[in-house]
């Protein structure tokens, strides 16, 4: 088992997702962005397809903060840094949940902004080379791969890992390659890789995790894709730290399209049994999941809106 610390409260602050409304309510623990500055309407915040999200964790009064993944676009994120007023100078450790340009766009102009040496988490095959999908119509699409050696001039101490690793004084636990156990979360379908000439199914190994311990809680478990599978995710998430309460889920669960949407049902009801506090469907969960979810478990859905701080224990 992995000895996990406990964190005493955590902030989670949305930098970059696929919807932004700024007229939803904030509540005792959601505090939404309205972009208005000196009584004037400013400059909105940026909405793409794309993840990435500042965790801040606080144990005796001190904060850690990451950043876990860094959008699409080479500027969306840098854009609402700074319209959220987030110094990246805070940011200690960068975790890339995976290789896909959804990710690590940012990645770039993040380490230029913070103009100093931080370190990024990643498995191995997140940088690899020759990443493809094949479209209903035939056409291959490639994906772009992170540039090392570029992350590397601009200040990036990477660090692959395909084991848990443990940052933020052991308050943050990276996932490693995550255990495929269900019988219904198959991975990307069409997604393949080209290696050493050879043609081979991509079941995006790298897809990894970040998992936090709240203090007198559980755990709460943040997907950037979740490839792996949403409840293979948690499943892992419990099995590597021993700690069977679930307080949060929160992410990319990858529900949306054709290939996923028949296993709405399936997520469901095993997020049920899950039974977490929290759940905050992001990015790739798409919209007829994320309606689902809400219908089916409406005391625990939080809807994520770019912009959004949700703080989580020290209540």
């Amino acid at each position: 088992m992995i000895d996990l610390k406990e964190a005493e409260k955590i902030e989670l602050i949305v930098l970059m997702d696929n919807y932004s409304d700024v007229l939803l309510p904030s509540s005792q623990r959601l505090k939404r962005f309205l972009p208005i500055r000196e009584g004037k309407f400013a400059a909105p915040l940026f909405a793409e397809h794309g993840f990435s999200l500042l965790v801040r964790l606080f144990e005796n009064k001190k904060a850690h903060s990451l950043l876990l993944d860094a959008g699409w676009s080479e500027d969306g994120v840098v854009h609402n840094l700074k319209k959220l007023d987030v110094d990246i100078a805070e940011v200690e450790t960068i975790i890339l949940s995976h290789g896909h340009m959804d990710h690590h766009g940012a990645l770039h102009n993040i380490l230029a902004l913070k103009g100093g040496p931080v370190s990024i988490i990643a498995h191995p095959d997140a940088f690899l080379k020759g990443r493809f999908v094949v479209l209903p119509d035939g056409e291959k699409v490639t994906f772009p791969a992170p540039d090392e050696a570029l992350l590397r001039d601009r200040g990036a101490h990477i660090i692959k890992n395909k084991s848990p690793y443990l940052i933020a004084s052991d308050l943050a636990l990276v996932s490693g390659e995550i255990e495929r156990t269900t019988g219904f979360e198959k991975g990307l379908p069409n997604a393949f890789l080209e290696r050493e000439g050879n043609i081979e199914n991509d079941h995006i190994l790298d897809d990894q995790a970040l998992i936090i311990h709240l203090k007198q809680k559980g755990l709460v478990v943040i997907s950037g894709c979740a490839h792996a599978g949403i409840i293979n995710t948690v499943t892992h998430a419990r099995k590597i730290t021993g700690v069977n309460k679930v307080y949060g889920v929160m992410g990319g669960f990858h529900l949306t399209g054709p290939a996923f949407e028949p296993i709405i049902g399936e997520t469901i009801k095993e997020l049920k049994a899950v039974d977490p506090e929290v759940i905050l469907p992001m990015h790739c969960t798409g919209w007829k999941a994320t309606v689902e979810i809400a219908q089916h478990l409406p005391r625990q859905f939080v809807l994520s809106s770019v912009g959004t701080t949700l703080t989580l224990g020290a209540d």
